[in-house]
């Protein structure tokens, strides 16, 4: 076998595993380990690789860190009373905001990673079962023995609008700073990383370190106004917050009404250290900064079949415009207010027909329409 086709062969196992040992190498291609790094080194001279975990040009993916659960919803049949029981219709799906925008992301064609914590239960191997099969790299999932992987669950009225969600997501608490260490080489291969805020305070932090250091672009996506007590004080290093009135709300400690008090707010977050901030509004759409001040455009139209995955559908499309390399925020929202209309229009928490073309085809932002219909999709957790 000649030189050329070693190479070859050498670089096709390392697109298969990026993380692959040269030990491993060696043993497949039965070389010794000096010649594996012999060849390695040749394939980064020749920009085949670019270093450390071997690296390919054409396929950095975006890393999603947070949540993974198993969803319940709960639908009530008819108007829901309280204080009595309802008849309803319950539904499970795999689920949060993490594993979510990694499934939107992976349904868009684009390479994405999920780093996550799952418990030693069914529910966890079906997660990752799921999420393999969509095309989302897991190899970075910490196990954990002796609980349970995360659930969310969600009670809706008979029109698909959440009433109350409860959440079971104790451990991600396990998703450290120090475990985070132990995925370097991960992260350090991601074009861009998206965290949600199920992550501890101390790991957000860490998180925005590394990109304050100017490693990779990291976007913080909230998943709810309590958990915005996670979020750090010092943003510096962060290229885009996404959260909705309540939760910026509670960041700020005072309510928001005028475009003025929007402003203020989203100056504040600014002066924080984040770059962008995107505030999603409901039936108002989104308001966002931009080089001026901010902007906002409202939501199309929607049918509401189910309002759950609503939310990370948006911060999604949001993900894969800056992944593709757009700094245009407008352009950015205009994507995510189309994804979030499609997953309101979908039982499913991610929607099963999404691909590429649905975004790259969106025209001109002066032609968003104005009028929506209400909808409360993009508070949950």
């Amino acid at each position: 076998m000649t030189e050329l086709s070693k190479k070859d062969q050498l670089y096709e196992l390392i697109r298969a595993n990026p993380f692959i040992s040269q030990q491993d190498l060696a043993s497949v291609l039965g070389l010794s380990r000096s010649a594996v790094a012999g060849y390695i080194a040749g394939l980064i001279r020749d920009r085949r690789l670019l270093g450390r975990a071997y690296v390919l040009p054409d396929n950095r993916p975006i890393v999603c860190l947070g949540a993974a659960n198993l969803d319940r919803k709960l639908r009530s049949i008819a108007t829901l009373k309280m204080g009595t029981s309802n008849p309803a219709r319950q539904d499970e799906s795999f689920g949060g905001v993490a594993r979510n925008i990694a499934e939107n992301l992976a349904r868009l064609s684009a390479p994405v990673a999920l780093i996550t914590a799952i418990g030693d239960d069914s529910s966890g191997k079906a997660l990752l079962a799921h999420a393999e099969a969509a095309g989302i790299d897991t190899r970075a999932t910490l196990h954990l023995t002796g609980v349970c992987s995360g659930t969310y669950t969600a009670v809706l009225d008979d029109h698909g609008e959440m009433l109350l969600a409860l959440a079971d997501m104790a451990l991600y608490d396990a998703i450290t700073p120090a475990f985070l260490d132990t995925r370097q080489p991960q992260r350090a291969v991601g074009a861009l990383i998206v965290a949600d805020l199920n992550l501890p305070r101390e790991t957000l932090r860490a998180l925005l370190d590394d990109a304050a250091r100017g490693s990779v672009p990291l976007v913080l996506v909230a998943v709810s106004q309590p958990k915005m007590a996670h979020l750090p004080d010092d943003l510096r290093g962060l290229r885009l917050l996404i959260l909705n009135q309540g939760e910026l709300e509670t960041r700020i400690g005072a309510r928001l009404v005028t475009d003025a008090d929007f402003l203020a707010a989203c100056r504040a977050i600014q002066a924080q250290g984040a770059q962008d901030v995107i505030v999603t509004r409901g039936a108002t759409g989104v308001v966002y900064t931009t080089a001026g001040g901010i902007a906002q455009l409202d939501a199309p139209p929607a049918q509401i079949v189910d309002v759950t995955g609503a939310g990370d559908a948006f911060a999604a499309a949001v993900c894969w415009s800056l992944f593709h390399g757009s700094d245009d925020m407008t352009l950015a929202c205009r994507r995510g207010l189309q994804l979030s209309a499609m997953t309101l229009a979908c039982e499913e928490t991610v929607c099963p027909y999404l691909t590429a073309e649905v975004l790259a085809e969106i025209p001109n932002p002066d032609a968003l329409p104005g009028a929506q219909q209400p909808f409360n999709a993009l508070y949950q957790d």
